[in-house]
């Protein structure tokens, strides 16, 4: 089994206060892949990350200092399961049948941008994965995180609450 933390949107700054929570890092540890879905803001993030088992991460729109080093969409294969990455999932309104269409050979389209933590079934069963923020809530009761289950081709997700 390979266990998947996903992250989004953590909008970290250098010499800013803002971190992750200590509840993010008790996932971060038992990670055997993690997957940033954008708005990374730095590259220290990664690295730190990185620290952590081999991050996989795509451009948000607020990672200007990432452009050129950050892909805006990844496609992967993780324990038999095809995994698709973008920032911006547009609006929910019509979002299963984009998604579909931008990545028709995806198990799992993983998104950020709108700190709105999402995990549904979209067409034909394509899973639409959003873990939220967990460092700016917006509107949203909780900070968040996502984890993946990934085992020979199966997926079982989950938003975990983190402050």
């Amino acid at each position: 089994m390979t266990h998947v933390v996903v992250l989004a949107d953590t909008h970290i700054r250098r010499g800013g206060t803002r971190r992750l929570p200590d509840a993010a890092y008790v996932h971060l540890d038992r990670a055997d892949v993690i997957l940033h879905a954008g708005d990374v803001v730095v590259a220290e993030v990664v690295d730190e990350l990185a620290g952590f088992a081999p991050v996989h991460a795509v451009l948000g729109n607020n990672d200007a200092e990432l452009f050129g080093l950050l892909p805006e969409t990844l496609s992967l294969d993780l324990d038999g399961v095809r995994v698709a990455m973008v920032h911006d999932g547009g609006p929910a309104q019509g979002r299963a049948g984009r998604m579909r269409r931008r990545f028709p050979d995806a198990d799992v389209v993983v998104f950020g941008h709108s700190h709105v933590p999402w995990d549904d079934a979209g067409l034909d069963g394509q899973l639409l994965f959003n873990p939220g923020s967990p460092t700016e809530r917006r509107a949203q009761p909780h900070h968040t995180l996502g984890t993946l289950d990934l085992d020979g081709g199966r997926v079982v997700s989950r938003i975990h609450v983190v402050g």
